[in-house]
Parts: C-alpha cells; structure tokens; sequence
C-alpha cells in the first residue's frame, strides 16, 4: 500500500507563497543587462571593434568595422534610448576604411579618430568628423617611415594636437608614436624596433608630458612590453616591463591608464599561470623613485587569448571595469569587476554573453554614464548576428 503524503498545512502554503513571491521579484542577473541597439546589415554599421565616446547628454560615439554604404564601416551615434544615427559611411578610398577603435570627442563636439586602412596611401588615416557628418582627412599614412595601420585611437592635447600609434610602418617596420597637428602635420616621436614591437594600444601621458603605452610583441620574452618615452629626451624608450607568459601575463592589447597618485593600470590578452596559456591578467605599476614595481593585481579565468583587448575604466572609488573577449561560462566574453579594497581585489562578473541575442565577442571599451551605467559593443550576435550595443547596471 501506497504511504498518503502528509498535507501541507495553510501556514506552509503561506510561507511557500511568500518564498515564490521573493523569488519572482528578486532581481535577476539577466536585469542588470540590457541590449540598448542590434546592428543590421542594412543600417551602415557593422561589427564594431570598440566602445564609445560619450558626451554631456549621454550620447554615445563609436565606430563600426565593417558595414556602412561600401563596407568600410562608418561612425555613429546612438542616444541612451537606442535610437542610432550614422553620422558618416567610410567609401573605402581615400577617406579611409575600417576602424578599429573609439573616438576622442573635441571642441565643437569633433569627433577624432582613425582608419586601420583605406586613405590615399591604403595604409589608413587620422580623420575628423563633425556633428553634422562632415568628413576631414588629417593625415593619411604612407607606409614606409610615417608609419602604417593604426589600430588605436587618438589622445588630444590642450593645443588639439593628436597622439597616436600605428601598428606597423617606421624606421624598422615595427611601428610608431606619432603626433598630428590640427592642420595636418605629421611628426614621429619614435620608432619601435629595438625593444617593444607592433603597439596595438594608444597613448596616455603623465604631468610631465612624458608618454605611456604598451606593444603586443617584442621585449626581451617577445610577449609585448610597457614603454615609456622621456619628453626631455627626445622620445627616449624606456622598457617599464618585459612580458613573460608567465604569472604576469603577455601581450597586451590593452592601453594604459593612471590613478590620482600616479600608478598605471592595464591588461594583458592572455599568460597569467605559469605552465598554462592563462586567460590574462590585470597589472598595476607603481612609481619607486626613478624605477616602476610591477604587479599581477588579477589572473582573468579562460584560456588563450581571451582577456582584456581595451581599457580599462578606473571609478571615483579606485574599482576597475572591463569586458573579456571569449572567456566566461558561454565562451562568449564577459563585463566585469574588480573591486579594491584596501589593495585586496575581488573580481565579479557583471554580465556573462551567452552568445546569442545578448551578443557575442566584446573587443569593447567601456564607458559610464553619470548614474554609473557601463556601455559597450560586441563585434558579433546579437538580433541579426552584426554585433550589438549594451547597457549593464552595476
């Protein structure tokens, strides 16, 4: 004979509707995340390779790779509703073609920039567009000593002079730091070759005027370095540190960014144990009188190169944000944290792609706006499978 179940009494029915009524108006992981724009293949813009731009009101300003009306990719904006407006569609000629990173808004609200390709020479462009869409070439890259296929974005200076790096072209083929005046004169401050090779990243500068920036290869391991070049040395190269593939990680994609009291954070693509590739790192150096100590301050989960491709975001509060490649639990990337307290990090994952219509694959920057929402981009998935761009709530 079957044994009868005991009834369930009205005081557990009551506790048990409370316990699916928490349940249900508990907010989930899902709800910190919002897909703000699903790129198409017939609204000129495609497959953006990083994030934005914002500006007083929330707008956002980015690039897109591919698409636009000769896919070259284009520059758009996108307000904090989603509503997107191509601003200008690359030809693919000498105007330039697909860019790879964000923009630097300036005066008037100009938005600066560069194409890894395309331009008069077919080795890419330092561009300008306007708020009205209208195109200015400042510089096209000619391949040889000038430089060639820039990968970074612009740093702007008081004077609206542009900084620069190009991945390729230079004394030694390996890659420059170059300046670009408002009128269109190029400068070379230095040409890689002897330690670091090949900078994916831009530039950033410290109160001294000195540069700062990181190379994907070269260095004494050929895992990439961080570089410093002295102002008063006529663009000296300094090796800040030599990447090993080991503990602390190997080449970076990622730039540089610094704190109030001077240290620099940045993040590598991959390394960060020793006898495994590792998923990254994320490191800080910090000023010693006339040297830099380096430290591994997080080891990224997943494998390959799957960390960090792009900045970091430094908050009021000294905590750290970036997106992931193809780490995290979908093999999709990640937005995530780092939070310091009192030099103790903790990391948390803020959202984890599935790949599907969230997106798939973020080579993002992020940025903020005044609530502390974090915007980015994925290079793919999505509605329609061209990338999309993303809200996370904190």
């Amino acid at each position: 004979m079957t044994k009868a179940q005991p009834a369930i009494q009205p005081r557990q029915l009551l506790v048990l509707a409370i316990a699916i009524a928490l349940l249900i108006s508990a907010p989930s992981h899902a709800q910190t995340f919002k897909v703000l724009y699903n790129f198409t293949s017939t609204d000129n813009a495609e497959s953006p390779l990083a994030g934005f731009a914002v500006d007083e009101s929330g707008n956002l300003y980015g690039t897109a790779s591919a698409g636009g009306s000769s896919g070259a990719g284009s520059v758009f904006r996108i307000t904090a509703a989603g509503k997107m407006r191509v601003l200008y569609s690359f030809k693919g000629g000498a105007d330039g073609a697909n860019p790879q990173a964000s923009l630097k808004r300036g005066p008037n609200g100009g938005l600066y920039g560069t194409t890894s390709a395309g331009g008069a020479f077919g080795h890419g462009t330092v561009f300008k567009v306007t708020p009205e869409g209208v195109e200015t070439v400042l510089y096209s890259f000619k391949g040889g000593a000038d430089g060639a296929d820039p990968q970074a974005g612009v740093f702007k200076d008081k004077e609206d002079n542009l900084y620069g790096t190009t991945f390729a072209g230079g004394a030694s083929g390996a890659g420059t730091v170059f300046k670009v005046t408002k009128s269109g004169q190029e400068t070379i401050l230095h040409s890689f070759g002897s330690q670091g090779t090949n900078p994916v990243a831009g530039v950033t500068f410290d109160a001294a005027g000195n540069i700062y920036g990181t190379t994907s290869t070269g260095g004494h391991d050929g895992n990439g370095t961080v570089y410093q070049l002295a102002a008063n040395s006529g663009w000296a190269e300094t090796t800040l540190h030599d990447f090993a593939l080991g503990t602390d990680g190997g080449v970076p994609y990622s730039g540089l960014i610094f704190d109030g009291s001077g240290n620099i954070y940045g993040a590598t693509t991959e390394g960060g144990i020793v006898g495994s590739n590792g998923g990254g790192t994320i490191f800080e150096l910090t000023p010693n009188g006339s040297s830099w100590t380096f430290s591994t301050l997080y080891v990224l989960p997943g494998s390959g190169i799957s960390g960090s491709f792009r900045n970091l975001l430094l908050d009021s509060s000294g905590n750290l944000y970036a997106t992931t490649h193809c780490d995290g639990a979908y093999s999709a990337g990640t937005v995530y944290k780092l939070t310091n307290s009192g030099g103790t990090w903790t990391y948390s994952e803020l959202y984890t792609f599935t790949g599907g219509t969230d997106g798939l694959y973020s080579f993002s920057n992020l940025v903020a706006d005044k609530l502390g929402n974090l915007y980015g981009t994925t290079k793919q998935g999505g509605q329609n499978g061209y990338g999309v761009v993303f809200k996370v709530t904190p």
